[in-house]
């Protein structure tokens, strides 16, 4: 129970450091530029949050 507890802990984690990635990114860009990054940006989160969630769904099976 721990061990999943540590692992729930490390994916919201990771999935917070997505979010800061994405946010570091596009942050502070002028909007020429920003047009550009915003959609590798949001194609680079969307990558890691699908896979954070395939980790997860895997997770909860081995705890029923």
């Amino acid at each position: 129970m721990v061990a999943k507890r540590e692992a729930e802990e490390l994916l919201m984690i990771e999935e917070a450091d997505a979010w800061f990635e994405y946010l570091e990114a596009t942050r502070s860009q002028a909007e020429s530029r920003y047009h550009e990054i915003e959609p590798w940006a949001w194609a680079r989160l969307s990558q890691r949050l699908r896979a954070i969630r395939a980790r997860r769904a895997r997770l909860r099976p081995a705890a029923a």
